[in-house]
C-alpha cells in the first residue's frame, strides 16, 4: 500500500520513492486489466459456457503477451 501524507505534514523522500516504485508496478497490472476489458471478457457478463471461460481468458492473455513480446523485440 502506498504511504499517505500525514495531516498537515509532508512525505519523506523515501516514502515518495517507495510510492513511485509501487505505482510503476501497479501500472503494468492496470494495462493488462485494460487490455482484457477491451476484449470485453472482463467488462461484460460472460454469457457462454462457463467451462470455456478460462480457455478464452488464457487465449486472450496469450495474445496480449505475444503483442508485448513483439513490441519489445522491435526496440531491442
Amino acid at each position: 500500500m502506498p504511504k499517505k501524507k500525514p495531516r498537515g505534514g509532508k512525505l519523506t523522500s523515501e516514502d515518495k520513492k517507495s510510492n513511485q516504485e509501487l505505482a510503476k508496478i501497479r501500472v503494468l497490472g492496470e494495462h493488462v486489466h485494460r487490455k482484457l476489458k477491451v476484449f470485453k471478457i472482463l467488462s461484460l457478463t460472460y454469457r457462454n459456457r462457463r467451462k470455456r471461460f478460462s480457455l478464452r481468458f488464457n487465449l486472450i492473455a496469450a495474445l496480449y503477451n505475444y503483442e508485448l513480446h513483439l513490441s519489445q523485440t522491435e526496440f531491442a
